[in-house]
């Protein structure tokens, strides 16, 4: 360990980095069940308690969804969320969580099967030909590098020299023979991936095709028409030309108009409400200024009720108990007026250098209710007309034909497309023009594209913590303390950079989620979607490829290996062979980080727990503390892309040695994935996005992109093993992929997308018009699958219209006391203050019950059982 005189430590001589030993394995493992088991047990013991955050879907869902109740017990939760089908799942989640968990329970299937062959076949070939400790040549001739043994201590092996290797030394042919193996179980494991990937979009193509054709919503019968012509922006113009193509009847048109100024009007209501409501919650807030004279009259008149019992005059303890009574009646009322009332400043004058404080109350209801005279205003306004409609036809196929043909023979006018759900639809994208929203989206690609360029370097500099020669240069004492405490550094080394990289993966999908939102998408649907592409291509590019490019690599060596690699193919394929060994320990305790350590996390959803006093300490309003209890929402572009990150380093290990530990750890992940995952999706987070499980072809898609990322490297492995026949024929397995990847789309996407005319159920058994030659009983068990009194997409979409919500919403009034206010009509209403029409003044009805004003200040939400908002009553929480 010691220098030779050139300031270089003997260990860091001949090779880029010392990599960390097979010893951080074990603290990557003790750190990871130490926070899982903890996690774990805070969430078995909250569960019961807090049914309000982890049965917050069931307890707001309709009660005929009948997904089961689980069970108080510490852990007799688990057999029942097993025991929970697949039409459960459908009938209570929908299509985007079956497929969802279609993809965890298809990778469970796959690595189950690679980790019977990984023991039973490739781990003996290890052990006989001591491949585990093969030895991987330096970048520098006398450079040592070693392969982690993952079953024994890390060893180091003698060096060879690699400019021998390549120029005339060849290996032992004996010693090669094994490597046949990795050629055979590459051609293997890829053709069992593409099979179960067949299977698996056969069967999602199915059940989808029988859910939607079972099930009879407006976004079914309904398509969106883009690229109108100016000479038919009419609703009536449009409903003729559909009608005339005779595919069917039209039942309504909703043409997107530019509404930018009624939405505006909205938005800015809303944000004088919520300065009503506050107000209003501050005035109630106060004590009142003469509850010491109530208190001192309600003594005096007690004392009066004493002297009248000692007398023993019935007739005058009545009279006094009523004046009492009637007495402190007519103290009570002025409590609300006694109190002192909030002020605004308001700011006036040459550059609002003057101010005046007023009444802050009669300031925001005054300025509420004229608000609402403008959106009244502007409601019966006619605005101009956009290329954009939204057309509902009287049947699910007549929909369907318009949306899969071509409805006008001149390019990008009349364009049809299937129409999101209305509560999906982002109306102000639907009235902003064409050009500015491919503007939007192609700078947020170039954005994306230079942000990921940003972060080459931190996550370079990251790779820098998992070599101790890249600390020695940077700092050479924490260097020499890492080297003396070997817990601390195989912290420093594994455990740091994988948590480190695992707090990207959490805060990272916030951004992307942003820059998806401003990408001008019309459905928030299409959002979703966006989101898992960009955090897949950042977790894909930065933590797999910047890293196997790298390995272990200071950032200064990163560019010289790009550059290198321009001028010499060997030189990246080497690099990627020799980073992907390296970084084996690094990958193990990535996915023992993210499957044991923080699946806890997300089932206890620590991030909602943490933010919750945060959000109390800011809320004020009824209106805020309702909005505290309403249930996570579940983002599948933040937890999809990790899975599929996993799902990418199984299958590139699963052939390397220590092939068997990453395929167990894979399916550790997966199947802790499946359960904290459809817990979640069935009892504590809802999914408002409506994809129809769009998500299945994304899915498929960075299959293929792990397919050839796994055959590249294998290739690279063998050809740094000298073994270049073999390396070569595993060329047109590559090819044999993107040639797949062309065919499945051609084939699966179109399903993935539309409803099959075939598909659409007309007659009362549903299943004999779409398959008239399978079995009765089997169509009926099917049926049942995707079937039941109502799907979750039509209970939600239940007298729903495509109407701009800004156009019809009511003017709701503020939010007082802890019930919320009544949706009335606007003709019997003034939904400005909430007072009825016609009595003259600005004031909030205030209920009777409260006689003091204060109970619904004092009233607030915990995470258990007590201290609920609730809306209908104890029963409906």
């Amino acid at each position: 360990m010691m220098d030779d005189g050139d300031g270089i430590p003997e260990y860091c001589k001949g090779e880029t980095a010392a990599g960390p030993g097979s010893k951080d394995i074990y603290v990557q493992l003790v750190i990871s069940f130490a926070l899982g088991i903890s996690a774990f047990v805070f969430f078995c013991i909250l569960r019961p308690r807090w049914k309000t955050l982890y049965a917050a879907r069931r307890r707001h869902s309709d009660p005929q969804i009948a997904l089961p109740l689980l069970p108080d017990s510490f852990l007799g939760w688990i057999p029942a969320l097993y025991r929970i089908t697949e039409e459960q799942v459908l009938a209570s989640a929908g299509l985007d969580a079956f497929v969802f968990l279609s993809f965890f329970k298809m990778s469970l299937r796959l690595f189950t099967t690679m980790f019977f062959f990984a023991l039973v076949v490739l781990w003996p070939i290890h052990n006989t030909y001591d491949a585990g400790k093969t030895t991987t040549p330096g970048d520098t001739p006398g450079g040592a590098s070693s392969y982690i043994d993952l079953m024994r201590e890390y060893q180091f092996n003698q060096s060879t020299n690699l400019d021998d290797i390549f120029v005339g030394l060849k290996p032992e042919k004996s010693r090669n023979h094994y490597l046949w193996a990795y050629l055979v179980f590459t051609w293997f494991f890829s053709l069992l991936t593409v099979y179960f990937m067949n299977s698996e979009t056969i069967k999602v193509i199915k059940i989808r095709q029988d859910y939607l054709g079972t099930q009879s919503t407006i976004t079914d019968r309904t398509f969106r028409l883009t690229g109108i012509p100016r000479d038919i922006r009419s609703e009536e113009k449009i409903k003729e030309f559909v009608e005339n193509l005779e595919i069917g009847h039209v039942r309504s048109v909703t043409i997107c108009r530019n509404w930018a100024e009624i939405d505006g009007l909205m938005a800015e209501r809303q944000v004088i409400l919520r300065k009503l409501e506050e107000a209003w919650s501050v005035y109630l807030a106060q004590r009142p200024a003469v509850e010491s004279r109530v208190s001192g009259r309600r003594r005096e008149g007690t004392n009066d009720s004493a002297q009248g019992d000692a007398n023993g005059d019935e007739e005058s303890q009545e009279n006094r108990r009523l004046l009492s009574s009637g007495l402190l009646a007519s103290d009570n009322l002025p409590n609300l007026a006694e109190r002192q009332r909030p002020k605004v400043r308001l700011r006036f004058g040459f550059l609002n250098l003057q101010h005046r404080k007023i009444d802050a109350l009669d300031y925001y209801e005054e300025k509420l209710r004229r608000h609402d005279e403008k959106i009244r205003n502007a409601r019966q306004k006619e605005y101009a007309p956009t290329d954009t409609a939204f057309v509902t036809m009287d049947s699910i196929a007549a929909c369907q034909m318009a949306v899969q043909a071509t409805v006008d023979p001149r390019p990008g006018q009349l364009l049809s497309k299937p129409a999101p759900a209305p509560s999906d639809v982002i109306w102000k994208n639907t009235y902003a023009p064409r050009y500015k929203r491919r503007m939007q989206s192609w700078a947020i690609t170039i954005f994306i594209t230079f942000l990921t360029i940003i972060w080459f370097f931190p996550v370079a500099a990251l790779a820098q913590l998992l070599s101790i020669c890249s600390i020695q240069k940077i700092a050479p004492s924490f260097a020499k303390t890492l080297l003396e405490h070997e817990i601390t550094r195989a912290f420093v080394q594994t455990g740091l950079p994988t948590l480190v990289v695992s707090l990207l993966n959490v805060l990272v999908p916030y951004l992307y989620d942003y820059l998806s939102n401003l990408q001008g998408m019309v459905s928030q649907g299409d959002v979703e979607l966006s989101t898992i592409s960009k955090n897949f291509f950042f977790i894909f590019f930065n933590i797999f490829v910047v890293y196997a490019v790298s390995g272990s690599a200071a950032l200064a060596d990163f560019w010289a290996i790009l550059r290198d690699s321009l001028s010499d193919t060997n030189t990246i394929a080497k690099k990627i062979a020799g980073s992907i060994q390296d970084l084996n320990n690094f990958y193990l305790n990535f996915i023992m980080l993210q499957g044991f350590g923080l699946f806890p996390f997300k089932l206890l959803q620590f991030g909602s727990i943490s933010l919750y006093s945060i959000y109390r300490m800011g809320a004020k309003t009824p209106r805020d503390f309702a909005e505290l209890v309403q249930p996570s929402l579940f983002n599948y572009g933040f937890y999809l892309p990790t899975a599929m990150l996993v799902f990418i380093l199984c299958l590139v290990y699963s052939i390397l040695p220590g092939a068997h530990i990453v395929l167990l750890l894979g399916l550790c992940y997966f199947t802790l994935g499946y359960f904290v995952y459809k817990y979640q999706l069935l009892y504590s987070m809802d999914q408002p996005q409506h994809a129809t499980g769009g998500a299945w072809p994304i899915i498929c898609g960075q299959i293929v992109v792990g397919l050839i990322a796994f055959q590249v490297i294998m290739i690279a492995y063998l050809v740094l093993q000298t073994v270049f026949e073999m390396a070569a024929l595993i060329v047109p397995l590559v090819v044999l992929t993107f040639w797949y990847n062309h065919y499945s789309r051609h084939r699966f996407t179109p399903l993935t997308r539309f409803i099959a005319l075939r598909s659409i159920k007309r007659a009362s058994d549903p299943g004999t018009e779409s398959n008239p030659g399978q079995d009765p009983e089997q169509l009926q068990r099917q049926t049942r699958l995707t079937r039941r009194l109502s799907t979750i997409d039509e209970d939600r979409e239940k007298g729903m219209k495509f109407v701009n919500p800004s156009l019809v919403a009511p003017l709701e009034p503020p939010w007082v006391y802890q019930d919320p206010p009544p949706l009335v009509e606007e003709s019997s209403v003034d939904s400005s203050t909430g007072s009825v029409s016609g009595n003259g003044n600005n004031r909030v009805v205030l209920p009777q019950s409260d006689s003091n004003g204060l109970g619904s200040v004092s009233s607030s939400f915990s995470l258990g059982d007590t201290h609920i908002w609730r809306e209908n009553g104890d029963d409906d929480v």
